[in-house]
């Protein structure tokens, strides 16, 4: 404030030193000697004045600094009281704070101190248990051996006598309580699932194609077989090579063998000998344009043979490369029985089941259609037919529905909806029925012989006899060990352990047969 004060005024002086000294230049120059000399009495006036002003501008000034400077002193030494006031409270709350700590840690090492004596006091206790512990695992063993030696009899021995007298004051009660547990469902299920089924079966039957994993092509005459082979086997090498298919050349009359696991391979060698036969010209080159030839109409009877079937089951939202892999199913078998009229079986029969319950009929459809999709490519990749086929599935992205019908179909995972049981179902009426499926006699022989061996093993049964091409098996229990009470029960058992032990197609039947037979002579 000073500062701006002192400038006014030097500025003052300086404006009126500058005027001043124009004014006289200007009247000098003129020549007014009068004039310049009332300005410079004018001027010398002026210097006076400002002199004067300039001094009481300084005194002012003095004053105005004494003034502030006091002022100044007055705010610092206030700030100073409060800062210092402040400084004595901060510290009052510092102390406090410390002693608060100090408390708190004083209050902490005690309970520190604390816990270590209840550490060490549960170690002890823990210890003692210990001891005790094994003090009365000793006394047990002691007891234990002691009993033993008064009963002459080991723990095993009595468990296992305590479970035998259970099991056998129970069994019966338990026999009773399933035998009664399955008349009611009888009572109540047995009437309406026979309708559907029998109604089902009715309604829908199907020739099937068998076929095996050999092919037969007819030749006109024996010179054929020759011309097959061709110079030093080059011919018959050239077709094994393109097609991948064992050509058997044997003693069969006017006859070439086809023997390939890969029906779509056989199927194209077969097309492929039989165009050869038809044209006469057999050598390498011919040979390849006629396997050529045979795959593509291979690949389109493929492809027309999985339109065909979405078609005929009126079945939508299959993708292309879906409806491809359908196809393949034509050249595809399983126990003789053609795998894609197996599908289009089941297709139509989940969907009448799904109609007789009220359930989707379409998505029943579908997914009894799509059940056996992994058997497209089970030749090819590894992995049962139900892995692949469920992998398939979620590939295209198909719906929820027919992924767990494929997975559950044979029981590989838990069923989710009602759809897929009743898939499970027609895949079991369509393999079941008599004649659908062939297996081989040696196979079904062992079958048999297994079927007989795993109902004899049980307990009570006197005789076992293995009937309808081992469908039904009939068992012939003791009277004497059996009652009529335990033998749902007994017959359940068996049902469990064929299930666990044996593989095979459908379902298998087992009737229990009691009877009593006296007899006596009249004398």
């Amino acid at each position: 404030m000073i500062t701006i004060e002192w400038l006014y005024v030097v500025a003052g002086l300086l404006a009126g030193a500058v005027i001043a000294w124009l004014l006289t230049a200007f009247f000098y120059n003129k020549g007014y000697s009068k004039q310049s000399q009332e300005l410079l009495e004018t001027r010398q006036k002026m210097d006076e004045e400002a002199i004067a002003i300039v001094g009481e501008a300084i005194k002012t000034g003095e004053d105005k600094k004494r003034e502030i400077l006091l002022s100044v002193k007055e705010e610092v030494h206030k700030a100073k009281i409060e800062l210092e006031r402040d400084v004595r409270e901060r510290r009052h709350e510092l102390t406090r704070e410390r002693q608060r700590i100090d408390q708190k840690e004083t209050v902490l090492d005690r309970r520190a101190q604390s816990l270590e004596d209840r550490e060490e006091n549960f170690r002890e206790r823990e210890t003692d248990l210990s001891r005790r512990e094994d003090d009365l695992t000793a006394v047990e063993a002691e007891k234990r051996t002691e009993l033993e030696r008064i009963a002459s009899l080991s723990v095993q021995d009595a468990r296992d006598i305590v479970l035998d007298t259970a099991e056998r004051e129970y069994r019966y009660d338990l026999s009773v309580l399933y035998k009664k547990m399955e008349d009611e469902a009888k009572t109540t299920a047995a009437a309406k699932a026979r309708e559907i089924v029998v109604s089902t079966i009715q309604r829908y039957a199907s020739d099937y194609v068998s076929e095996a994993t050999v092919s037969v092509v007819s030749l006109p005459n024996e010179e054929m077989k020759g011309r097959i082979i061709g110079r030093e086997g080059r011919n018959i090498r050239t077709i094994e090579q393109l097609t991948g298919v064992d050509l058997i050349i044997d003693d069969t009359p006017e006859a070439v063998i086809l023997s390939s696991f890969d029906p779509v391979r056989r199927e194209i060698a077969k097309l492929s000998i039989e165009k050869l036969v038809q044209d006469g010209r057999i050598h390498p080159t011919r040979i390849e344009e006629m396997v050529k030839k045979s795959t593509r109409e291979v690949e389109n009877s493929i492809r027309e043979a999985g339109e065909q079937v979405v078609f005929d089951t009126n079945v939508s939202g299959i993708p292309q490369e879906v409806v491809h892999l359908l196809g393949r199913l034509k050249f595809r078998t399983s126990y003789g029985q053609n795998v894609l009229q197996h599908a289009v079986e089941v297709s139509r029969i989940a969907g009448m089941l799904a109609a007789e319950l009220d359930l989707d009929i379409q998505a029943a459809k579908k997914a009894g259609l799509l059940h056996d999709l992994g058997k497209a490519v089970d030749f090819e990749l590894d992995g049962s037919h139900v892995q692949l086929g469920s992998e398939i599935a979620r590939r295209y992205k198909l719906d929820p529905i027919t992924i767990n019908s494929i997975e559950s179909h044979h029981g590989d995972v838990e069923v989710e909806t009602p759809i897929a049981s009743l898939v499970a179902a027609a895949d079991a009426i369509s393999a079941a029925r008599p004649g659908a499926r062939r297996e081989n006699i040696e196979t079904y022989i062992k079958r048999i012989e297994k079927l007989e061996e795993i109902a004899e093993s049980i307990p009570g049964v006197e005789k076992s006899y293995a009937i309808q091409a081992g469908r039904e098996i009939r068992v012939i229990v003791e009277p004497d060990t059996v009652s009529d009470e335990e033998m749902p029960l007994l017959v359940h058992e068996i049902c469990k352990k064929i299930e666990e032990e044996l593989n095979f197609p459908g379902q298998i039947k087992v009737n229990m047969i009691r009877e009593s037979r006296y007899s006596d002579y009249a004398k």
